[in-house]
């Protein structure tokens, strides 16, 4: 059986084709549907442009601190800005695990602290490093000794020198490390509601991926707002700008660690006679005495020097350079 539409249906379709369209809902209707839930705890502090600006400056923050440790750790280490937010303190401290690594800070003259977090991962990870082992450390939860707590605290300072001079183009900094804790619970550098910016970085250690984070207090970065524009931030990365490129590039190899070896001669000898070499054999090289001898700086020849004596060690005195070969 055929639907027949009513006389008030007839009147809506009628309705709609003098106006041009489809009926519309009701005003009440549409208005439910724009209002959205808004959690006023979570009200973000810093605007895009901000968060943009404090993003480029912790890009170079992690830059210089891969060189920081790389040098310290000696070997390769890559650490990258992976995600920046801003949460109340309170979630920041109950999102961290039970037992971390975390390193209080100062930058005056801004007011406040803010913090530093090694996961147990990459904190122990760098320790095992640091003492010889290949950097894949078993995360103990029993605390630190103090020999582990003297090697975090050159590490959190070499940390806290890379923030310094990341964020020189934004301001003068005197960053200082204060203090070590284990338990976030005890971290008490902001009320409970009050917004920090976490930015999470991603680093590199070897084979091992871990995280570290920093935490900025918003009332911290007060008096900066008015610098975290991309006019202000264009200005301050402008090419050419900074005259000490190459001496923050000194400044980095200086830790670095080149081997050096010293040549005392050569010689060569038949298949035959290393099998009947017996313990007291001597092996003539083709050094004179009066020869000087060849020092290298990694596989290039770079001195030329004398063997003797020091402290009871063996030693060799430099006299003289070897032109770099083009």
């Amino acid at each position: 059986m055929e639907e027949v539409l009513s006389q008030a249906e007839i009147d809506e379709l009628l309705k709609s084709l003098t106006s041009g369209g489809p009926p519309q809902p009701p005003a009440s209707e549409t208005t439910k549907e724009r209002v959205r839930p808004y959690d006023f705890k979570r009200a973000l502090r810093l605007s895009k442009e901000q968060l943009r600006s404090l993003n480029r400056l912790n890009e170079h923050f992690a830059r210089l601190l891969s060189t920081a440790f790389s040098a310290a750790l000696r070997t390769y280490v890559h650490v990258s800005l992976a995600a920046a937010d801003q949460v109340p303190f309170e979630e920041y401290v109950l999102s961290a695990p039970k037992f971390t690594v975390v390193g209080v800070f100062t930058a005056s003259p801004l007011k406040g602290r803010f913090l530093v977090e090694f996961s147990p991962t990459m904190a122990f990870g760098m320790l095992d490093r640091y003492l010889g082992g290949p950097g894949i450390a078993e995360v103990k939860e029993s605390g630190l000794t103090e020999i582990e707590t003297r090697i975090l605290e050159m590490l959190f300072q070499r940390t806290g020198e890379s923030f310094r001079e990341a964020w020189q183009s934004l301001a003068d900094l005197d960053v200082q490390h204060e203090a070590i804790e284990t338990n976030p619970q005890f971290l008490q550098i902001a009320s409970p509601n009050d917004i920090v910016v976490v930015f999470s970085f991603q680093v590199k250690i070897g084979e091992t991926t871990t995280v570290m984070n920093v935490v900025l207090p918003h009332f911290m970065l007060e008096p900066l707002m008015p610098k975290l524009s991309a006019r202000h931030m264009l200005e301050g990365f402008q090419e050419g700008d900074d005259p000490r490129p190459s001496e923050e590039l000194k400044a980095r190899l200086a830790w670095t660690w080149v081997p050096i070896r010293v040549i005392l001669g050569q010689t060569a000898l038949r298949f035959a006679d290393v099998l009947r070499l017996e313990v007291g054999d001597v092996i003539r090289l083709g050094t004179r005495i009066d020869e000087p001898l060849v020092v290298k700086l990694g596989d290039r020849d770079a001195f030329v020097g004398r063997p003797g004596i020091s402290r009871g060690r063996v030693a060799v005195r430099i006299e003289g350079i070897l032109p770099r070969e083009e």
